[in-house]
């Protein structure tokens, strides 16, 4: 009699013989960059085609852009309309919503999500391609030799630490949007109703054998950041509070040990009255004492209001972005 023996079932996609790659940019009043980003683009893209014997479509999402961005996206469109695709907001939603829409527009076996600002450089793109032909549902990447500002190379490092002890998703940067997903990735977040949520967070999650890589980064060609520091601290608390309830449930246990603290500091309080009777010693102690506990029950207010508003933002069920048309070549003829 053969002995038992635990099997291992392996599922591997089936990639079709010239897969189509596509790649999903947003663009939000890039009008600076965007013929060095077409001129590099397109050519590094014909480049991976010929060398990895692939088909490859650009979806670009003006995300509400107040330049000449959708001008220009348009003539690039007149230009390669075989291979372009623009989808035009009627409004700004936002650098996520947009790829969520690029990703509604994209065709391909694998969809590739890259900037306007030529920060990540697109001749990275055919890296990221070649691990997901290896059977990679999704690749992440680490950016090498960051050419950002200290201060947002420390406060990156700072949320990526933070967010891998509060959630169970472990990405070495979680900032640099630069990444490849599957076509079942991008179905599965395609159904996620999610009015706020973190794509590369999310790809994660629904991933089953990912990756990550080292990539290029580079000085910003044009422009600036469109990025704040209010906006960067709104991201984080969409990634934290998106994919963990582990902030409420600290701030319980702080709540508890205050408590608990406070009851200590009461009870002793009273016994030194009876004991030494009325004295004015520790007045500004307990101020400082009475300072501190309002500010970590203010604290804790917001907290839970960020998830109640969450739950008010998704009940309300508005769309996530409206789209006001679309540049792209009739299948039909």
């Amino acid at each position: 009699m053969q002995p038992k023996t635990d099997l291992l079932l392996r599922i591997t996609p089936t990639i079709p013989s010239h897969p189509l790659v596509s790649i999903v940019i947003p663009v939000y009043n890039e009008e600076d960059g965007l013929d060095e980003l077409f001129t590099r683009l397109y050519l590094a893209l014909d480049q991976m085609a010929k060398d990895l014997q692939v088909r490859y479509e650009v979806v670009f999402v003006n995300d509400g852009s107040r330049d000449q961005s959708a001008a220009k996206l348009a003539t690039q469109f007149e230009k390669r309309p075989d291979s372009t695709r623009v989808v035009l907001f009627n409004g700004n939603f936002g650098q996520h919503m947009a790829i969520m829409a690029g990703f509604s527009y994209a065709k391909g076996d694998f969809v590739v999500t890259l900037d306007a600002d030529l920060q990540n450089p697109p001749e990275e793109i055919s890296h990221i391609v070649k691990y997901m032909l290896s059977g990679h549902d999704y690749v992440g990447t680490i950016r090498v030799a960051r050419k950002d500002s200290r201060f947002r190379r420390y406060a990156s490092k700072a949320m990526n630490q933070l967010r891998d002890r509060i959630t169970k998703i472990t990405m070495t940067d979680q900032g640099c949007m630069m990444r490849g997903y599957s076509r079942r990735i991008v179905n599965l977040m395609k159904k996620s109703k999610e009015l706020n949520t973190f794509i590369p967070a999310l790809g994660f999650t629904y991933a089953s054998n990912p990756i990550e890589i080292n990539i290029n980064h580079e000085e910003r060609f044009a422009g600036e950041s469109k990025y704040s520091f209010y906006q960067l601290i709104r991201l984080n608390f969409d990634l934290v509070t998106g994919f963990s309830v582990l902030p409420l449930q600290a701030f319980s246990l702080i709540g508890f040990f205050l408590a608990l603290g406070s009851a200590t500091l009461f009870t002793y309080l009273i016994v030194r009255r009876f004991l030494i009777g009325a004295e004015v010693e520790g007045v500004f102690t307990l101020f400082a004492l009475n300072f501190f506990l309002l500010g970590v029950l203010l604290f804790g207010l917001g907290l839970l209001g960020e998830y109640v508003g969450r739950i008010y933002q998704q009940v309300r069920k508005r769309p996530r972005y409206v789209v006001m048309g679309v540049l792209e070549q009739d299948e039909s003829q």
